[in-house]
């Protein structure tokens, strides 16, 4: 198996407005982000993927951009930009940046000359039809917006902010390669490639079906034909200027054959698997499920990515954890040592709670907003479309992470902050401590020897080391010869004698195998 710096790597990824403030404005930014350098090489995280930092309108958090090839002035110059790249080459941290290639925000410059008229140059730099058809937005109701100028609905798969780029379009291409080749130019690692099996639609555009649920399926604006062929050139383009770029690809699917379908032999080297990650609690049935799962077809050089968090999350210490130490900690322990390549949420490392918005103002996602107005519109009442929002937002893991040498005094934050975990630093070491083992087994991509699911424990075996995680009710006992390893980490009551290990609930531990005599 080739040895990519990327199956090595600790990921760490930072929601930029978020996660420090340089220049005391309230809202984070690249100096900001230089100052903690020290902080992630403590934590001993060897990647960044950074959020979308371009000139936005901020419809969907930046993910609607209007220039490609610039730096948001809230969060610094170019400048800033090129010295921070410098700042982490100089602490070994690698940097891929979050690229929305599938759509551009209306603000930018090629979408507004595409609307000026029906004869322009770049009208077919996007999707235009004279009727719409049934597709839906990501983001609710239609997926199609019309405009009173040229009189024709253009195509946007997420926020009628954000229109889809016409990938059949040869121009279109070129230009995307271009501006991929600039940020390579400016030193950045690889690139996270965001909803990347939405660039093709089927172009007859037939209707999407629904299911009994009376859902729409989206059978025909993801995932179609010729999707792999315009993917395998991108990458093809991309390698051939530096074939250790990393590139990862979101799949909007949960369907793990499609997911790792396209981490595969000219196509990505990552992609995103969500079924673990997004749980909206800690399903041991659906966990352990989804785990053997991903066993069966991550095999050979295909990785997985591990996750419990994201800009598109609520916190995991809420939502997975249930604010249980050890619960966390098990489940950081998987995270860091089973098989794939992990990626942190900022703030993971302290433990960071969910903050709810508490009333409309407070609010900043467009997908709490979308459903607030919704509700309103089919006549729900103020407190109940609020209660939808607060269901559907991403705001309760964008909040800003809170660090021991801010003067809070002395702020103005774009949104409120959550509370401080009481176990902050507790967590902060095990996540050292669990990187550390990490580092030096060097387990990489190694695979797993061994892979157990049943009654609330999971146990695996990678190279020279055994994990036991139980979260079960009961105590659980398992055989192994104790002259035959040593304890690398505990979680919980664990008592080791007489050749036997055993966890009460909610326990772990890490031992490392020695040679037998």
């Amino acid at each position: 198996m080739n040895k990519q710096w990327w199956n090595e790597t600790v990921f760490y990824q930072i929601y930029i407005p978020s996660f420090r403030d340089g220049n005391q404005d309230g809202i984070g930014d690249f100096k900001g982000i230089t100052e903690k350098l020290s902080h992630l090489e403590e934590l001993g995280v060897k990647g960044v993927w950074l959020t979308p930092f371009y000139p936005s309108p901020k419809i969907d958090n930046g993910y609607d951009i209007s220039d490609y090839t610039a730096v948001d002035p809230q969060y610094g110059t170019m400048e800033d930009f090129e010295c921070f790249i410098q700042e982490a080459k100089k602490r070994d941290i690698k940097v891929i940046i979050d690229i929305v290639i599938n759509h551009t925000s209306t603000n930018h410059e090629w979408f507004q000359e595409s609307k000026s008229s029906i004869s322009s140059s770049k009208r077919d730099w996007y999707i235009w039809k004279d009727k719409p058809n049934n597709w839906e937005s990501y983001f609710g109701g239609s997926a199609w917006e019309y405009d009173e100028t040229t009189k024709q609905y253009y195509y946007h798969s997420f926020a009628k902010e954000q229109a889809d780029l016409n990938w059949s379009n040869s121009e279109v291409k070129r230009e995307i390669y271009k501006m991929l080749e600039f940020w390579l130019g400016k030193g950045v690692d690889g690139f996270r490639l965001d909803v990347i099996n939405n660039l093709t639609v089927e172009l007859n555009f037939e209707d999407n079906p629904y299911d009994s649920q009376e859902e729409q399926l989206h059978s025909y604006d993801k995932d179609q034909e010729g999707l792999d062929a315009v993917l395998s050139d991108l990458v093809t383009h991309i390698k051939s200027i530096n074939s250790d770029v990393l590139l990862v690809g979101e799949i909007s699917s949960d369907d793990l054959d499609f997911i790792s379908h396209y981490a595969q032999d000219g196509l990505f080297d990552l992609t995103f698997n969500f079924n673990i990650g997004s749980l909206e609690k800690l399903d041991l049935s659906v966990f352990f499920s989804e785990l053997n799962k991903m066993n069966e077809f991550y095999i050979g050089e295909k990785i997985p990515t591990l996750f419990f968090g994201s800009h598109d999350l609520k916190r995991s210490w809420d939502r997975l954890a249930a604010n249980h130490l050890n619960t966390y900690k098990m489940l950081l322990t998987f995270l860091l040592l089973a098989k794939g390549v992990p990626f942190i949420y900022f703030g993971e490392e302290f433990g960071m709670r969910n903050s709810v918005p508490e009333k409309l103002s407070d609010f900043r996602d467009v997908q709490g907003l979308n459903a607030y107005y919704d509700a309103i519109s089919k006549g729900k009442s103020e407190s109940e479309a609020l209660k939808k929002a607060q269901r559907n937002t991403r705001d309760g893991g964008r909040t800003p992470m809170s660090w021991d040498d801010e003067q809070e005094s002395d702020k103005q934050y774009w949104i409120k902050k959550s509370e401080d975990n009481p176990f902050k630093m507790v967590i902060m070491d095990f996540y050292k401590k669990m990187i550390k083992i990490r580092a030096d087994l060097d387990l990489g991509s190694s695979d797993y020897n061994l892979f157990e699911t049943a009654k609330g424990s999971l146990v695996f075996q990678r190279k020279n080391i055994r994990v036991y995680l139980h979260f079960g009710e009961k105590m659980r006992t398992f055989p192994c010869s104790t002259k035959y390893f040593h304890v690398l980490s505990e979680t919980g009551d664990v008592i080791i004698e007489n050749d036997q290990i055993k966890l009460s609930s909610y326990s772990s531990v890490v031992i490392k195998l020695n040679e037998r005599e």
